[in-house]
């Protein structure tokens, strides 16, 4: 890339908008997905009792819903992630390339 492009690119307003943005969204759901994953993961370590509970008259525990709801989560985060950048992001990508490709 061109020196100054990419000068140009990191000095623009919007690109830090962007960075920032980005980033902190970016922590937030990371922050999100630690807290359902560890959390399932001490359950398990130390609440084995309550996992084991059964529902119903089956074969089903607390832990098998649990656990796929830890799955279910983190396809909607990602999904979340994706729409977010799909739109906003994009949006921003776009304002940045025209205003520095002039």
């Amino acid at each position: 890339m061109d020196d100054d492009l990419v000068r140009r690119i990191a000095s623009h307003p919007k690109y830090h908008e962007l960075k920032s943005k980005r980033t902190s969204f970016g922590w937030w759901l990371t922050l999100a997905m630690m807290v359902v994953y560890y959390g399932f993961i001490l359950l398990v370590a130390f609440n084995k009792p309550f996992l084991s509970q059964r529902l119903g008259e089956g074969v089903m525990t607390v832990g098998i819903p649990l656990g796929f709801g830890v799955i279910v989560f983190t396809v909607l985060i990602t999904a979340f992630y994706v729409r977010r950048a799909n739109s906003e992001f994009d949006d921003l990508t776009s304002a940045i390339s025209k205003d520095v490709l002039k």
